[in-house]
């Protein structure tokens, strides 16, 4: 089975929410819908990200559910760009 990862963009946190709610709410957004393999937030050029690895059939079943997780962040925090990669070989692939 495929290994997708969907990286988002996070911006200001919500009132309320803590820092450390976001990556664990990603990850069981996933969950909720397939197999979790890793989750992480990593800081690219002074901008928070959350990386979500997880397995799918294919890319339409991985779109659906990358969705979800970023619908999760997104009521959690500002959200801005998303994308969900695909691992081929050694390489990670864009798929959306």
């Amino acid at each position: 089975m495929p290994s997708f990862r969907v990286i988002v963009a996070v911006g200001l946190l919500h009132p309320g929410v803590q820092p450390d709610a976001v990556v664990p709410a990603a990850a069981e957004a996933v969950a909720e819908l397939t197999l979790v393999e890793a989750s992480s937030l990593d800081v690219v050029s002074r901008e928070a990200r959350v990386t979500v690895r997880f397995m799918a059939d294919d890319v339409d079943q991985a779109i659906p559910i990358a969705e979800h997780a970023v619908d999760r962040i997104h009521s959690l925090a500002d959200t801005g760009p998303w994308r969900l990669t695909e691992r081929v070989g050694g390489r990670w692939f864009r798929r959306a």
